[in-house]
C-alpha cells in the first residue's frame, strides 16, 4: 500500500548505492570506513514557553514510548550514578492537579536491573530494553522484568509478531532469536547496528558509525543492499505504508526510504539538528525534534513534497518523543531534566 501522491524523489537515481556480496565474518581483513557515531546537538537555553503541559521532572529523559497495549506512557531515565529508572505514566493525568493544586501525577517507578540503550515495543502489554549482554522484557502491568541473553552490547531490538527478536549489538552484528531465545542466525559485517526497521518481510538497519542504512537478506544469512544515509545518522522510524524515515542529524535532513529493495524516496532540509522521530498514523506525519531551537517540527510524506504542518516550541534538549496512538498525542522528554511535554492533537489541530 503507497500512501496517496507517492513520488519517487529523483534524488534516488543519484545515491550511491553498494551492493555487500557475500557473509562477512570476524575473519574479515577489510574493515569498514566508519566515523565516530552522530549524536544530538547542544540545546541552548529556552527562549519561549513550551506547547502544551509540562510534568516537572527532574529527572533526564533517554526515551520514550507510548504502549501500546496498556495506553502508558513510559519514560527511560539513564543517570550514571543511580542507574536506569522507568517511569511508568498514566497520559491522562498530566497537568492534573489535586484539591490543593499540587500535581496528581498517575505514575509509577521501575528500576532495572541494568542500563537501557533504548525503548522498544514488544508484544501488547510488554516493553524491551536493550542492554549489556541481554535484552530487558517487561511486564507493564505488574512490574515483572525477565532477560533474555545477548553475546555482546545489545543497542537495538525489534519484535516480530511470531515471537522472534532482532537484536543489533555495538559490534555490528545483527541476531536473529527465536520466542525461546535461542539463536537462529547471525549476520555480521557493520560497523555498530544501532536501530533495527522491520517493514513487511524486510529488515533494515541503520549504523551510526557508517551513516548508513543496510538490508538484511534473511534468506541468506548475509547483508545486502545498502545506501549512505546522511552526513552523521541518528535515529529512524517505521510506518504502516514500509517508509523509513531517518533523522541525519549532522546533515540538517530527513531521508524517506523504502526496503525491498532499498531506495531513497524523499530527502529534504530540516535544519537545528533534527534528532528525535515519531511517527502519527491517524494524520500521516513524523514528528521530529529539533535540539538547537528546541522545537518539535511535523512533516506531512504523503507526497513527494514534504509539507511541514506544525512547529511547537519544546522543553529543552528534547531528545525523545512518542506519539500515544489512542489520543493522537505528543509527548516530548527533556535530556537535561527540564520535564516531560504533552502536546494535545487538538491543540496542534487548533495551531496553538
Amino acid at each position: 500500500m503507497r500512501p496517496r501522491g507517492w513520488v519517487p524523489s529523483a534524488l534516488a537515481s543519484v545515491a550511491v548505492l553498494v551492493l555487500i556480496a557475500g557473509c562477512s565474518s570476524d575473519s574479515d581483513g577489510d574493515k569498514p570506513q566508519t566515523r565516530p557515531a552522530a549524536t544530538a546537538a547542544v540545546a541552548p537555553e529556552r527562549t519561549a514557553q513550551p506547547s502544551g503541559d509540562v510534568l516537572r521532572l527532574a529527572n533526564p529523559i533517554g526515551g520514550l514510548l507510548a504502549e501500546t497495549g496498556t495506553g502508558a506512557l513510559v519514560a527511560l531515565e539513564t543517570s550514571r550514578d543511580a542507574g536506569t529508572t522507568l517511569f511508568v505514566i498514566d497520559p491522562a493525568t498530566i497537568a492534573r492537579k489535586d484539591a490543593a493544586g499540587a500535581s496528581d501525577i498517575g505514575m509509577r517507578t521501575l528500576m532495572l536491573p541494568a542500563r537501557g540503550a533504548g525503548l522498544a515495543q514488544g508484544k501488547p502489554g510488554e516493553l524491551l530494553i536493550p542492554a549489556d549482554h541481554r535484552i530487558m522484557r517487561v511486564d507493564i502491568t505488574s512490574g515483572v522484568t525477565t532477560e533474555v541473553p545477548v553475546d555482546g552490547d545489545a543497542r537495538s531490538v525489534r519484535y516480530r509478531d511470531d515471537g522472534t527478536l532482532f537484536v543489533g549489538t555495538a559490534d555490528g552484528k545483527v541476531r536473529r532469536l527465536a520466542p525461546d531465545g535461542t539463536v537462529a542466525e547471525t549476520i555480521s559485517g557493520l560497523a555498530s547496528a544501532d536501530a533495527l526497521a522491520l517493514t513487511g518481510d524486510h529488515l533494515s538497519v541503520l549504523d551510526r558509525r557508517q551513516t548508513s542504512l543496510t538490508q538484511l537478506d534473511l534468506s541468506k544469512d548475509r547483508l545486502g543492499l545498502a545506501l549512505r544515509a546522511g552526513d552523521g545518522a541518528t535515529n529512524l522510524i517505521t510506518d504502516p505504508f514500509g517508509r523509513i524515515t531517518v533523522t541525519d542529524t549532522a546533515g540538517n535532513e530527513l531521508l524517506v526510504y523504502t526496503a525491498g529493495p532499498l531506495v531513497l524516496r524523499q530527502r529534504f532540509p530540516v535544519g537545528s539538528s533534527p534528532y528525535a522521530i515519531a511517527y502519527d498514523q491517524r494524520s500521516d506525519t513524523v514528528w521530529v525534534t529539533c535540539t538547537q531551537s528546541n522545537e518539535v517540527v511535523g512533516f506531512d510524506l504523503s507526497t513527494g513534497i514534504p509539507k511541514e504542518v506544525g512547529r511547537y516550541p519544546t522543553v529543552r534538549q528534547p531528545n525523545s518523543v512518542t506519539i500515544d496512538e489512542r489520543t493522537g498525542d505528543l509527548f516530548v522528554g527533556s535530556a537535561t531534566g527540564d520535564g516531560l511535554q504533552r502536546i494535545r492533537a487538538d491543540q496542534r489541530k487548533k495551531g496553538q
